[in-house]
């Protein structure tokens, strides 16, 4: 069984001491977001564990106890987001260069196989416009050269609870947002061009360069439609054999079959266009 944790909170910044009490208790109960009443109680004993995929902005927790958990037979892939965005739309996002030093420092200790970039969501306004991005991800990935060897973007989706955030903001005149179709629904040429740019940009540092659950149309030549909870990759890594596509996730998504053991609820992060920040409780006990 293959552990995420977690789509829906960053336990490894925010709730790792929470983790770690869970694995010495060998079992986590996660809560169905759409139907509180169902429950489903998860081993996390290494036998039935088999590994974890952490989703994370800051990965130093999980660098300084990542001995211990390999010294108790698990195994794990980190995935780091690092977009640099401005402060009005990540408020308390962890300060870039530590996050930096921890992934080159993560990458020393695990390998760079084990260790994946996240680009994610591109947003496009007048704040973060298609030369912010190339400015910003050429920077990053520089930064990155041989700690990574992929990194996954993928563009901003407007679920409801970001939107409504958003057009505060945007009635506040602290940014505006460009259209990114014309009338027809056809993509505007900037789109492809900027993500054509930003496959150069991590080719040339050495770089995979994937998308998460982007329509085929939208992928220019130099981008791997790829998966986050990638079963080809976490079998050549560990031979473990997984599951189809996840059924729980986007239609779109490669996703292997995973168990989420975090929870949607207000994270401290506060990034003004993130999908999982929503009104509601945290993790379970």
């Amino acid at each position: 069984m293959i552990i995420s944790a977690s789509r829906r909170c960053d336990i490894p910044r925010f709730h790792f001491p929470w983790f770690l009490n869970r694995l010495d208790a060998g079992f986590v109960e996660t809560v169905n977001p759409y139907n509180h009443r169902q429950v489903r109680r998860v081993s996390l004993f290494p036998a039935d564990a088999e590994l974890f995929v952490f989703w994370t902005r800051d990965p130093r927790a999980i660098l300084v106890h990542g001995e211990v958990l390999t010294r108790r037979g698990y195994r794990y892939y980190v995935m780091t987001t690092l977009t640099g965005y401005p402060e009005i739309l990540e408020p308390r996002g962890p300060p870039r260069e530590a996050v930096l030093s921890a992934m080159g420092n993560l990458a020393a200790q695990i390998g760079p196989d084990r260790l994946v970039w996240r680009y994610d969501p591109i947003f496009l306004s007048s704040i973060t416009d298609e030369e912010f991005h190339l400015r910003n991800f050429t920077t990053l990935s520089r930064s990155l050269e041989g700690l990574v060897r992929r990194v996954i973007i993928s563009l901003f989706d407007p679920y409801r609870e970001p939107e409504r955030r958003l057009a505060v903001l945007e009635q506040q005149g602290r940014f505006t947002r460009p259209p990114v179709t014309d009338a027809e629904g056809r993509l505007l040429p900037g789109l492809p061009d900027l993500l054509a740019n930003l496959a150069r940009i991590a080719q040339d540092a050495g770089m995979i360069i994937q998308t998460c659950a982007e329509p085929e149309d939208l992928i220019p030549p130099g981008i791997v439609r790829g998966a986050c909870i990638d079963g080809e990759r976490i079998e050549e890594l560990w031979g473990i054999k997984t599951g189809g596509k996840d059924k729980n996730q986007r239609s779109r998504c490669k996703c292997v079959s995973s168990v989420d053991i975090g929870s949607y609820g207000p994270c401290p992060a506060g990034c003004v266009y993130c999908y999982a920040r929503r009104r509601g409780p945290f993790l379970p006990p």
